[in-house]
């Protein structure tokens, strides 16, 4: 009781020098430049426009940087441009949350790192309004019950998932379920029960968000089943930015000499870019050399980098495409401006994304807006939401193994032009349900109970 009247104390003082509340985001790497960075600036652009009189706050761990960069960078990635200056508090112990810091119970050490990130973020600033935009759930139990402020979250990813705990109790192996763990009856059953109790704190920490916004319905499905709240939770579409990539000419592809295949997401182990260099890698071998055969094609992987750990991994696939012996036609692109992605999707010919249930996938959307034939995994977001049948036609393909990938790249490689020109005209026409405007309608709607407070 102490803190909390303390903390709001602050607060208050805040509040009558400022004249006005302000609403706080919670977004430890908001420099990184992935889809969930654009979530955070399309929304405050959203409320920017519509509340006038609130000042706004990015709680952020980026270090040696300073705020104008990180939206000259916004401006650079996204093509965002935000109405008025917001204030950023830099964090120092970003590394509490670190995947790195935390070799064994990684799940655990983040989530109770994280409680220790946001109490140093209400100690610096105690806003109005608390927007937890990352998935940080139990920074909220924080932000409500010692801040006393009003919370809001947008679920990207659930923290933990049912098909995480089914994973592990069916003893199959996946990213997060190594064959050290898979293979061992007694490591197992004691997964399966650290990975209940972890999903029963998330559920109650949720209990501290007013309002719940998720992604796509895959992960609508998982929140609603852990964190027991459908009167408080609605689905929000991430902003995809579909007008600048339908501007991109549609034409018949006959004349292409070169087929670029281009995958878009941060290079993080669970996009998992060692399939598509894989899958590219057995297109190759069934490719004659020559102009029109193993020269025509290229794959070009364009992605964001976090942090070192991104950056070595990143080493890591250069020295696999090294070792596989398609170095010579595999491309890196990193941390790239918004006009050389368009630039890029506008030439591809197919879109590439092979992560395991991907929570929503707004690469894959940007792909499919910018007239490229995507290739998905047959799981999540994709599989759920995005390429789904437009009005009856085709609007991309979806795959689940190497030989999947491969065999789906080289059919679309393989169908004439025109066949090609019409399963991309049906995948432009569908995601316009992703756009920017829809989302923040749908996200200005959701947020107006919690806004409705700060009258």
């Amino acid at each position: 009781m102490s803190l909390r009247v303390w903390l709001q104390a602050n607060r208050n003082a805040r509040r009558a020098r400022d004249g006005r509340p302000t609403v706080a985001f919670f977004h430890p790497y908001c420099n990184a430049g992935g889809g969930g960075e654009r979530v955070l600036w399309c929304a405050l652009r959203a409320l920017q426009n519509r509340y006038q009189d609130v000042n706004f706050v990015v709680y952020t761990g980026d270090q040696g940087v300073t705020g104008p960069q990180i939206l000259d960078g916004a401006r650079r990635r996204f093509n965002i441009l935000l109405p008025r200056p917001i204030h950023f508090v830099f964090l120092k112990h970003r590394l509490l949350v670190e995947a790195s810091l935390f070799p064994y119970f990684t799940l655990i050490g983040q989530s109770v790192g994280s409680i220790f990130l946001g109490w140093e973020a209400l100690t610096e600033f105690v806003p109005d309004v608390y927007i937890d935009s990352m998935g940080y759930a139990f920074t909220m139990p924080v932000f409500k019950y010692l801040g006393g402020c009003h919370v809001a979250s947008y679920v990207h990813h659930p923290t933990i998932s049912t098909d995480m705990l089914s994973a592990v109790s069916e003893r199959n192996p996946r990213l997060d379920n190594p064959d050290s763990i898979s293979n061992n009856l007694f490591l197992s059953a004691v997964k399966v029960v650290y990975y209940c109790m972890l999903a029963l704190l998330y559920g109650l920490a949720s209990s501290s968000s007013d309002v719940v916004m998720v992604n796509s319905s895959w992960t609508l499905e998982h929140i609603l089943t852990l964190w027991r709240a459908p009167n408080r939770t609605c689905l929000v579409y991430p902003p995809c930015d579909t007008q600048a990539l339908v501007q991109l000419p549609l034409d018949e592809d006959s004349g292409k000499k070169c087929h670029s295949i281009v995958s878009v997401g941060q290079f993080r182990p669970e996009k998992d870019h060692r399939l598509q260099i894989r899958a590219f890698r057995k297109v190759l071998e069934r490719k004659e050399a020559g102009p029109d055969g193993r020269e025509s094609l290229r794959l070009v992987l364009i992605g964001g980098c976090r942090n070192r750990e991104d950056e070595d991994r990143v080493l890591m696939l250069r020295g696999l495409c090294q070792e596989l012996g398609v170095a010579d036609r595999v491309e890196f692109k990193l941390n790239v401006p918004f006009e050389e992605l368009k630039r890029e999707l506008g030439e591809a010919t197919v879109g590439l994304h092979t992560m395991w249930n991907e929570h929503f996938g707004i690469g894959v959307v940007e792909c499919m807006a910018a007239g490229t034939v995507m290739v998905a995994h047959k799981s999540g977001g994709p599989k759920l939401d995005i390429v789904v049948p437009y009005e009856g036609g085709q609007t991309g393909f979806l795959a689940e193994d190497e030989d999947g990938f491969a065999d789906a790249m080289e059919r679309i490689l393989a169908l004439s032009p025109l066949a090609r020109l019409e399963i991309r005209r049906n995948a432009r026409l569908s995601v316009a349900r992703f756009s920017d405007q829809e989302f923040e309608n749908c996200f200005l709607a959701a947020m107006e109970p919690v806004m409705g407070t700060l009258a």
